[in-house]
């Protein structure tokens, strides 16, 4: 049967792609070169104005059972965006900027991830919010400026609601049929392979 922690352990090199970068190691030493690093923010913004709009789409078909976890997770959201207008403003960045392609690509993904059965949703849902919590816990601690950053995203309370979406996509998985499954693991590759292309696209500055 297919699992969250079973495409985990199939799949380990391409996630260990997704979630170890020497982008996230160069926050961790401080050698990080500001442009990168403010590149990756101002992108990563547009991806989750992107990324909101695949939670309120993920919510309108989930079952009434899943809306508590994913209306905090929406919640969450909207507090993340006001903090990176906030970090945007200390830095003097301008927010309405084109995206870069990695980031096109990967906004486009959740586009039409959007169109899936509600399991392949809740799974690529899962995928990108672990994907984040892993990449900023594994370096471990971060100097500052960046420890902020490792704590928004690396913090124990995001690693439980993180839990709680995996249990959710397991619970849509159990009743999915082959086909849905296979889908759903062709999905979780592309998050990885699209998380790899993102931490790389900082380096392009």
């Amino acid at each position: 049967m297919l699992t969250c922690k079973s495409l985990l352990i199939k799949h380990e090199p391409a996630w260990d792609l997704a979630t170890r970068h020497p982008f996230l190691d160069n926050c961790k030493s401080g050698t990080i070169q500001p442009g990168q690093f403010n590149t990756w923010l101002v992108q990563d913004y547009l991806f989750v104005t992107v990324f909101t709009r695949m939670a309120a789409r993920l919510l309108a078909v989930a079952p009434v059972a899943h809306f508590d976890v994913l209306l905090a997770g929406l919640s969450a959201l909207k507090d993340e965006l006001n903090w990176f207008r906030e970090k945007a403003a200390e830095r003097r960045l301008k927010l309405n900027t084109p995206m870069q392609e990695s980031c096109r690509r990967y906004c486009q993904f959740m586009e039409d991830v959007s169109l899936e059965p509600y399991a392949v949703q809740a799974a690529a849902f899962w995928a990108i919010e672990l994907a984040y919590n892993q990449a900023w816990q594994l370096p471990g601690a971060m100097v500052k400026p960046y420890n902020e950053f490792a704590e928004r995203w690396g913090n124990p309370g995001f690693t439980e609601y993180v839990k709680l979406l995996e249990k959710q996509a397991n619970e849509a998985l159990i009743a999915a049929v082959p086909e849905i499954q296979q889908r759903t693991e062709r999905v979780f590759l592309e998050v990885a392979e699209l998380e790899r292309e993102f931490w790389e696209m900082a380096f392009a500055v």
